[in-house]
């Protein structure tokens, strides 16, 4: 196991038993891989390890397109509060259906995003699609008996898929490859528990001409079969074939790696014969690929720590749910009303959603006036409004601080409940 998943584990039961997210049910520990325990949910709550939001629409959407939850029953996500695919839904999916606030988030890293359209034609408002196979099995990848392959099981799939068109007219499809606990040894995988040599699966297309990755630094085929390059060799090789087929009109199809920077047992090297050519697997597989624009990387920290939040209301209240749950994202440092850099960032990062001074002076009561302030009983107006935006204030030593209210809370005992691990 590896240091970031021991790290995580105690801190994901931490917030499943303080957070307001999770009913009582869901508080008690949950069987996984037959025992009890704290970082799970129980079986029969396990939708609750979603997004309050998208509970309900994102199994729906699984049910639809027979997706596979990964450790899920009964149409509903793994109980497991460190769960990957969790973790990629929880994320993303409230992007699915806010195209503009999708573009923001993609920006950063495809500067010439001009619009993003659906891959799915059965969800038309629907602007990511999760666990994408392609639309036939460009890798050959053997099909069971019922002759059906399966989306989120035994094929090849990205973890989610974005399509956009460029400022140059180019379509390009994303197919995204999500990390969160993961760490690897170096186990090879070369041959599978069956007995079946995975190498020849894939060598014919390791072997075309136009192969995406570049041969002439590996000693052989088989280097690639320790994970994660494992992983990322079929995710490439899926890429080229789409691309190649030009899979829903697209152009070009890349793979973008997302994971968490504080995850560092993910940057090792496994595959013995690689370790030359990088420090890390993202190093090594930067050089892999043939071509520069075809793979990208970024940490989770990266990609959502300068999204704009602040002028998407929409995702507000996801924001909150993101920070609490993964509190390993960035703080913000930047005023939660005008967003200006604070002058003592380390000081407001002990407070959720700190407001300046310069926004502050113009807080008003309920009634319009200027608030109140008891500094001899530390006491005060409660809320207050800055631009009519709602705020607490937490009176101490004779001062305050104000806060911005994210979630329209009744009180400021429903506002400190939301973020219990700081008060």
């Amino acid at each position: 196991m590896g240091q970031f998943l021991e790290t995580e584990r105690p801190r994901q039961a931490a917030f499943k038993s303080r957070s307001l997210y999770f009913s009582e049910f869901a508080r008690a520990d949950g069987i996984y891989r037959g025992k009890y325990r704290p970082f799970c949910l129980p079986r029969e709550n396990a939708e609750e390890n979603l997004f309050e939001e998208i509970r309900t629409v994102a199994p729906r959407y699984f049910q639809k397109q027979e997706i596979k939850w990964h450790h899920g029953r009964d149409n509903k996500p793994s109980n497991h509060l460190c769960d990957s695919q969790v973790c990629c839904v929880n994320f993303l999916f409230p992007f699915a259906d806010k195209p503009h606030a999708l573009i923001e988030l993609l920006r950063p890293v495809f500067p010439t995003i001009l619009r993003v359209l659906p891959m799915e034609k059965e969800f038309p408002g629907q602007f990511i699609s999760f666990e994408w196979i392609g639309k036939e099995n460009y890798l050959q990848e053997r099909i069971g008996r019922g002759g059906k392959r399966t989306r989120g099981a035994n094929f090849t799939s990205a973890d989610a898929a974005v399509m956009f068109e460029r400022e140059d007219g180019m379509r390009q499809i994303a197919l995204i490859e999500w990390k969160y606990t993961e760490s690897y040894g170096s186990t090879p995988l070369k041959i599978a528990p069956s007995g079946t040599d995975r190498t020849k699966i894939y060598k014919p297309l390791y072997e075309q001409e136009d192969c995406p990755l570049n041969e002439s630094l590996l000693r052989d085929f088989a280097d690639l079969f320790y994970e994660p390059f494992y992983q990322l060799m079929r995710q490439q090789l899926l890429a080229h074939e789409m691309e190649r087929a030009h899979e829903l009109g697209a152009t070009l199809v890349s793979v973008l790696h997302i994971a968490p920077w504080h995850n560092q047992d993910f940057r090792r090297v496994t595959s013995p014969n690689l370790c030359e050519l990088g420090v890390s697997a993202m190093d090594v597989w930067k050089r892999l690929v043939q071509a520069p624009d075809r793979f990208t990387s970024v940490s989770t920290e990266e990609l959502f720590g300068r999204l704009a939040v602040e002028h998407l209301p929409q995702l507000s209240a996801w924001w909150g749910y993101i920070n609490q749950r993964y509190s390993w994202l960035p703080h913000r440092t930047k005023c939660s009303i005008c967003n200006v850099e604070l002058d003592d960032p380390e000081f407001a990062s002990n407070y959720p959603n700190f407001v300046c001074r310069e926004c502050d002076a113009r807080a008003l009561n309920g009634k319009g006036e200027p608030p109140h302030h008891d500094s001899m009983h530390d006491n005060g107006d409660n809320p207050v409004f800055i631009d009519d935006i709602k705020c607490w204030r937490r009176y101490r030593f004779g001062g305050y601080i104000t806060m911005r209210d994210k979630f329209d809370c009744a009180d400021i005992l429903e506002f400190y409940a939301r973020y219990k691990e700081v008060f």
